[in-house]
């Protein structure tokens, strides 16, 4: 009577039995050819969204930068409140929309301001009438630009806040220390800085990556030291099958 006896199974030798059905370097290829295709859609990808940001966070970021706003906030008071419509009555806003589109009907809000720290005032004990104003009947914008999109942006409610039934009341505003007839009711030193870092950094870093990648693979004169990786046999035999399929699908609409 023959026994069998069971060969116990490592662990190892269960890893080289799965390796020899494994196409290894076909594998590679895949791997090579479909992050090739990623890197190269992200670093387009990268390229776009940094042209796009340099009219809407660039711009404008760099813009409040260089007008150096007072960090605290002073005092301030509408005098004016204009609603207008039409492009020859609307040549500035004090909010918009959008900022790309021409303005067709606008809110044109003026102020006196004090250097006097709106903290101070709501201390008490200041008469509003014996204030003196640094700058009267200035134009008073949302924020530098004085525009925004929806929902961060809202020129209904900006006009009912500082304007209307609210015009005589103190409320704080920043100042620019280069242009002081320029207030705007919106700044933060930090959140400005974040977003213009955020949009410099993130896609030039994607894009920079991408193509460093990109390069150390087929660039010939950059890795001399490492075998190269052959796509070319994977993306024909990628054409040749879409091409079968589209010949296949030609001759059954023939025989119909």
């Amino acid at each position: 009577m023959s026994t069998c006896e069971d060969t116990p199974l490592t662990l190892g030798g269960v890893v080289k039995k799965l390796m020899v059905n494994v196409d290894v370097e076909g594998l590679k290829v895949k791997t090579k050819f479909y992050t090739s295709l990623c890197c190269g859609t992200t670093a387009i990808l990268s390229v776009f969204a940094f042209l796009f940001l340099i009219p809407f966070v660039v711009d404008p970021a760099i813009s409040t930068i260089l007008a150096d706003y007072e960090d605290r906030p002073v005092t301030c008071v509408a005098v004016e409140h204009i609603y207008a419509e039409g492009l020859s009555n609307c040549s500035w806003s004090s909010c918009r929309e959008g900022c790309t589109n021409a303005p067709l009907r606008c809110h044109l809000i003026y102020v006196n301001y004090t250097k006097l720290l709106f903290e101070e005032w709501q201390k008490g004990g200041i008469d509003l009438e014996s204030l003196e104003w640094d700058v009267g009947e200035t134009k008073f914008y949302i924020n530098t630009e004085g525009c925004g999109y929806p929902p961060r942006v809202n020129c209904s409610e900006f006009a009912k806040k500082y304007g209307f039934s609210n015009m005589g009341k103190p409320f704080p505003c920043y100042y620019s220390k280069t242009y002081p007839d320029m207030v705007v009711a919106r700044y933060s030193w930090d959140d400005n800085l974040k977003y213009l870092i955020l949009s410099l950094v993130i896609p030039n870093v994607l894009f920079a990556v991408s193509i460093g990648i990109l390069i150390y693979w087929y660039c010939p004169g950059c890795n001399r030291s490492r075998t190269p990786i052959d796509t070319s046999s994977y993306v024909e035999s990628f054409h040749s099958k879409n091409d079968d399929e589209d010949e296949e699908e030609y001759e059954d609409e023939s025989e119909y």
